[in-house]
């Protein structure tokens, strides 16, 4: 870039990469976002003490509860993908809302284990009692 100055150099760079950005979601912003929050948990395992055994017992989770779960859990593993301090944490929370767009990733993985441990436990349901 010949005879470009500095500012003009990365007004081009931001371009370029939200284009690149743009390429590889193909669809609107918000709609992504709706889309990768879609990894909220809709059953969830609290511990409960009966007769001096701790039992693990599945319950339904809130809907507020739903979507701060799975918020904290994009931001987690955005933070956890973020292996070396070159990574930005933009860059990382980026990638991590595409995987849970694309149904993989940790923070899927993250929900899928919790169903399926409320799924084994689910024989315990009947401690519910809150």
């Amino acid at each position: 870039m010949g005879d470009l100055d500095g500012e003009q150099k990365q007004l081009i760079k931001k371009l370029v990469n939200f284009r690149m950005i743009d390429a590889r979601t193909e669809r609107d912003v918000i709609k992504l976002m709706v889309d990768a929050v879609d990894i909220k948990p809709i059953c969830e395992v609290v511990k409960v003490g009966v007769a001096g055994t701790i039992y693990d017992v599945p319950g339904i989770v809130a809907r507020d509860r739903q979507q701060t779960l799975a918020i904290r859990w994009i931001l987690g593993a955005a933070f956890k993908r973020r292996i070396s301090y070159r990574i930005s944490l933009e860059k990382c929370s980026f990638a991590e809302i595409l995987d849970a767009y694309r149904k993989r990733g940790i923070a899927r993985q993250r929900r899928e284990n919790l169903h399926g441990l409320a799924s084994t436990n689910r024989s315990f349901a009947h401690f519910r009692w809150w």
